[in-house]
């Protein structure tokens, strides 16, 4: 071990993390999700799984005076607050305390917490909240709930990185999700739109579940990333694409201009390719890589006002310098130029 180049290392990733902590009751809260200054975002709504039996042992805990885990949050440009890690717990306690219409803003597709499987507090079996008796009722209102904060001085790559790595409560969320509650703004609003687009849809095949954890919304921010700044790659995508999202949030003023290129571009793969970005006759799932070569290299031509040959854009699906160039050890900068340079020169007229 090089204890030199470990604190090296250590100095160059250790995280600058401002953050405040209180201790709130319940009633408070609830008060601040029904008002709106706590806010769980669309991305998280959906991943709601605790079952009724769980909830019920959080809320007996609660009644209990044991301790429950913090809830994590971060701090909103405009000071509201978004769950970051305590979605499942927070959930639970609007499910059970909250008025209708709080639980159908939260989530649409819980109901009304009816306590079961108590051991401790058997007699509670089958009540709701307002079955309660009003001491019980005041006793849960007040129990205090510890809330950590992590406020707007910390940066919004760190702020990813706790996302990732708080996000314990039995949800597992995809690294898109997580930029979609982090870095709010104009050019995720952009990405979130396009991904609709029925020219992008019609040529990126993928699966069910890909397209509900935000897969489709990555692949159009790594058009833009890999269009803009492939020189700037290195070997994280996760990073890279963390990087040039933080860029484009703070400031994004060639909206029209990348919008305009992206219909442009998927508007040609829909035209010469309508089986899609896949390799083969029969229609499966288009390969990451394949993906970057093709829209990238396609979207420099666009870029440069020449021409594209839709014959040999469909020829070059499975070429076979391609096929090396989009498996095996792809992850680097040269591959990833090379891939978007053969698909750019092979394909020009």
């Amino acid at each position: 071990m090089d204890a030199v180049k470990l604190q090296s290392q250590l100095e160059q990733h250790r995280k600058t993390v401002s953050f405040d902590s209180y201790d709130i009751t319940v009633r408070q809260l609830l008060d601040m999700v029904a008002e709106g200054s706590i806010d769980i975002a669309p991305e998280y709504q959906r991943h709601f799984i605790w079952g009724t039996d769980r909830q019920s042992a959080l809320i007996e805990s609660l009644l209990l005076g044991i301790p429950v885990p913090s809830l994590f949050m971060a701090t909103n440009s405009d000071a509201t607050w978004e769950v970051i890690d305590g979605l499942q717990r927070l959930t639970t306690m609007v499910n059970f305390i909250g008025d209708d219409k709080t639980i159908q803003r939260v989530n649409p597709e819980c109901s009304r917490l009816r306590l079961e499987s108590l051991e401790k507090l058997d007699e509670m079996n089958g009540l709701t909240f307002g079955e309660l008796p009003k001491s019980v009722q005041l006793h849960l209102q007040t129990r205090p709930v510890r809330i950590t904060v992590l406020n707007d001085k910390t940066d919004k790559v760190v702020r990813f990185d706790l996302f990732e790595r708080l996000n314990t409560g039995g949800v597992v969320l995809h690294q898109q999700e997580i930029r979609n509650c982090v870095y709010i703004g104009k050019f995720n609003d952009m990405i979130k739109e396009l991904a609709a687009n029925p020219d992008f849809r019609a040529v990126v095949k993928t699966t069910e579940r890909s397209e509900r954890t935000g897969n489709f919304e990555e692949l159009v921010l790594k058009f833009f990333a890999y269009f803009q700044d492939r020189e700037k790659f290195t070997h994280s995508v996760k990073d890279f694409l963390n990087e040039y999202m933080d860029r484009k949030t703070k400031r994004f003023d060639d909206e029209n201009h990348l919008k305009r290129l992206f219909e442009q571009t998927f508007r040609v793969l829909a035209e010469f390719l309508p089986q899609g970005i896949v390799r083969g006759s029969r229609v499966n799932v288009t390969p990451l890589v394949l993906y970057e070569a093709i829209s990238i290299g396609v979207a420099d031509l666009i870029e440069g006002n020449t021409g594209i040959d839709g014959t040999k854009l469909r020829e070059i699906l499975n070429d076979a310098e391609l096929k090396r160039l989009t498996t095996g050890a792809t992850n680097t900068k040269n591959r990833l130029v090379s891939r978007i340079a053969f698909v750019r020169d092979r394909t020009r007229l």
